[in-house]
């Protein structure tokens, strides 16, 4: 008997859903577990993630257990934004020897997708997922980025999809003589009349708003992103704000002008799941970030400026490794900034594509 595909209905269904993440990653040695708080509601169709977006969630069965899931997403922000009729497969996860199941699960989400009008599917870059890494399978990475298998990306392919872009992952070892660069980067941007004020410090009751317009004008060429409402910013402030993030955010100003910001959110290692004997290297316990500067500010040295007060605050909550977190193979402007910033590339990433009519 082959694979069943089901659509998961009623809460317990939708928590096997979303607990199906950890029957997947149980067995390696350090994993970020399922996050239900944020995952459940999106799952559900419920909640500010999913505002203006339509989702269905697919599982396959063999012999009545699940070995994969996926949703579709019909994004309305993404194809107003991008005027593109793209829908998004996110939260795919299967487990090994899947293959048959992993085809009939994309053909029915893709299906579905088709039907609500989308011509093609994305999978490894849409609402609250991430692409999939090509190369660092071991290690345990910043908590927003994927740390699939090796076998995603054969399932992938045979499922129809085909790689549409590649990114790299940066991260940095905190040296000396780079606290002294990050040091002098703050101070010039500060010399040429920007200030560089910690999220903190702005009135709790303007940070969703703030926030999520400058997310929204900065990263609107930025491929593959969609825009931001503020309730949702909202709901990321929260988790942010409770795990130290407000004073690690940054946002520039000019005069009374936002000219940029910095998310970073610091190391959360300690709600990793660790398998016995496993234990994290230094390199391992790294924060995520997020930058993005106003055009008129552009070439002024305010991401580097933002990114090194980022670290500073880091390195003074004893760091010894921080991470600027993905960027496209052809963004060179934050490429450049990164390598300034004296960071490598530690990983390689793609996010897959699978056109309706070839």
């Amino acid at each position: 008997m082959g694979p069943r595909v089901e659509i998961p209905e009623g809460s317990e269904a939708i928590e096997e859903f979303v607990r199906f993440h950890d029957r997947v990653y149980a067995g390696r040695g350090a994993y970020w577990p399922a996050f239900p708080a944020l995952e459940t509601p999106f799952v559900s169709g419920t909640g500010p993630v999913a505002a203006d977006r339509r989702v269905r969630p697919f599982v396959a069965r063999e012999g009545g257990a699940v070995v994969a899931r996926a949703l579709a997403v019909l994004d309305a922000r993404y194809q107003r934004h991008w005027g593109e009729p793209l829908g998004h497969v996110v939260k795919f996860e299967a487990l090994p020897e899947a293959g048959a199941a992993v085809r009939a699960l994309m053909d029915a989400a893709c299906e579905w997708l088709e039907t609500g009008g989308a011509e093609a599917a994305r999978v490894g870059m849409g609402p609250l997922d991430m692409p999939f890494t090509i190369d660092a399978y071991d290690a345990l990475p910043p908590s927003i980025l994927r740390f699939n298998p090796p076998y995603y990306h054969a399932l992938l392919k045979d499922a129809g999809f085909e790689t549409e872009r590649g990114f790299v992952d940066y991260r940095i070892a905190v040296r000396p003589d780079l606290v002294s660069r990050w040091e002098r980067a703050v101070e010039a941007v500060r010399r040429d009349g920007f200030r560089l004020v910690p999220l903190r410090d702005v009135p709790a009751n303007r940070r969703a708003g703030l926030t999520a317009n400058l997310f929204n004008e900065t990263f609107s060429a930025h491929w593959g992103m969609s825009p931001v409402t503020e309730d949702e910013q909202a709901t990321y402030l929260g988790l942010f704000e409770a795990v130290g993030a407000l004073d690690t955010s940054v946002i520039a100003y000019r005069g009374d002008e936002p000219m940029g910001q910095v998310t970073v959110v610091p190391e959360t290692s300690g709600f990793a799941s660790l398998g016995p004997g496993r234990a994290l290297a230094p390199a391992e316990r790294l924060n995520w970030l997020g930058i993005g500067v106003r055009t008129p500010a552009r070439g002024r040295g305010v991401n580097l400026a933002l990114a090194s007060y980022a670290f500073l605050e880091l390195v003074r909550r004893g760091a010894s490794h921080v991470s600027y977190t993905l960027v496209l193979d052809d963004n060179w402007p934050s490429r450049r900034t990164a390598e300034r910033l004296g960071a490598e590339v530690c990983a390689n990433y793609v996010a897959y594509r699978r056109n309706f009519r070839r």
